[in-house]
């Protein structure tokens, strides 16, 4: 999978710029606040539908403007692909070959992105919410079914959890079995697609770990809930853990249990990564996670996704610089950093100064 060009009209600080992207490294440097991660926060934008940084959908529109436009063109081994969002205040549209989708499932998987940044390390040290996110992004663009189990089980889970504040007793102990079908159904998904996906991963996240860090540390990863093999056996214990915690859930006012309360632990050398590990440590197995990712995508979807680096190369000392980037081969790779090393890069990567919101030659 290959982005040829970017095009970016009132996005974040660019007034208008096209970029040229090639198959392998692209380079964007130059000092900081000038627009690198812009750049790379369109290329994802495109591919998942959400910003990696910004919450809301109208930060991303340049100061004064009222709407920002980006597009795509993209090679895939099923052919051309073109991409593009209109960003207004309050809606946006984004189109695949022209054609205007409803929903976000349709964007999916047209375009594979990974994403790292410094900010990616709260995938290591910050709470369940973030490896839920790195879990439902992922798989997402793996999986449509399991993006569309997701967005249905979160509905229905904040309707349950409205019931579970009504007073009126007779009336939640009646409802909460209609809901809990359908919750259970949606959930079962949703948990068999993510032990699927961190199965494959933990074996391929170890390895790189053992990779980057000269075998000095061992990565493990695993899920803190253990659920039964099929679909059909997980809906029936969720069923039953729904069932039997009632009471719990209407003391407590809200839904205890699922998989929007499950959780990944990341382990390094037997420790928990979260309490034990050290700043270095847990970049180096956020970085290790990516990396595996990006495996992953390329044995579901039979080619390597585009992974996006955003200013990883500062936090790494020169010998895992060097292993990161032998890891990249086959990967179209965009890289931001403040200064183009020759001693790391060479002549063979396409280089783009950026300064400004502009593409300086």
């Amino acid at each position: 999978m290959r982005i040829k060009n970017l095009y970016l009209k009132n996005f974040r600080n660019y007034a208008e710029e096209t970029f040229s992207f090639e198959e392998g490294l692209n380079v964007l440097y130059g000092k900081n606040a000038q627009g690198k991660t812009n750049c790379a926060e369109a290329v994802f934008y495109l591919c998942t539908g959400t910003s990696p940084r910004a919450k809301k959908d109208k930060q991303l529109i340049r100061a004064g403007e009222d709407a920002a436009f980006i597009r795509a063109d993209a090679e895939s081994r099923f052919g051309s692909v073109r991409i593009e969002a209109d960003i207004y205040e309050n809606k946006r549209e984004i189109r695949v070959n022209g054609i205007k989708i409803g929903k976000n499932a349709d964007l999916l998987g047209n375009i594979n992105g990974v994403f790292f940044s410094p900010s990616e390390l709260r995938l290591v040290q910050d709470g369940p919410d973030e490896r839920r996110r790195f879990l439902n992004v992922s798989i997402s663009q793996l999986s449509r079914n399991y993006y569309t189990a997701l967005i249905r089980y979160n509905k229905i889970l904040e309707q349950r959890n409205a019931l579970l504040k009504n007073r009126d007793l007779e009336l939640v102990f009646e409802t909460l079995p209609v809901w809990d079908g359908q919750l259970c159904r949606y959930a079962a998904e949703i948990a068999f697609r993510r032990r699927e996906f961190i199965s494959e991963l933990a074996p391929v996240a170890a390895e790189r770990h053992r990779y980057l860090t000269d075998g000095a540390e061992e990565l493990e990863i695993y899920s803190e809930k253990q659920y039964p093999e099929t679909r059909e056996e997980i809906e029936k214990k969720l069923s039953e853990e729904f069932a039997a915690n009632y009471e719990r859930d209407i003391r407590l006012g809200f839904t205890a249990s699922g998989p929007h309360r499950d959780d990944l632990k990341i382990l390094i050398g037997g420790e928990e990564a979260r309490v034990y590990g050290s700043q270095g440590q847990a970049r180096t197995a956020a970085l290790s996670i990516k990396l595996a990712e990006v495996e992953i995508f390329r044995r579901n979807s039979g080619e390597y996704p585009v992974l996006i680096l955003d200013d990883v190369m500062s936090e790494l000392d020169l010998a895992r610089r060097r292993k990161l980037l032998a890891c990249l081969d086959g990967v179209q790779t965009v890289l931001t950093c403040t200064h183009t090393e020759k001693v790391l890069f060479g002549k063979s990567v396409n280089k783009i100064r950026i300064s400004g919101g502009r593409i300086r030659r």
